[in-house]
């Protein structure tokens, strides 16, 4: 005689884990664009400075 254990547990368990997975790619999504954006106003910042300075050098 064999125990049937039934699949519904394993089907929770695919579809939490899928969810999981679909949450932590959107986690990754929004942490590059919040470094890429960052990142471009850091530089554009630099880039705007460096002209600044050297519109009032002394020439």
């Amino acid at each position: 005689m064999t125990d049937q254990v039934p699949d519904r547990p394993a089907r929770w368990w695919r579809k939490q884990r899928a969810q999981d997975r679909d949450s932590r790619v959107q986690r990754g999504v929004a942490l590059r664009a919040f470094i890429y954006i960052f990142g471009t106003h850091i530089i554009a910042g630099w880039v705007m400075l460096l002209f600044y300075l050297g519109g009032h050098a002394n020439k």
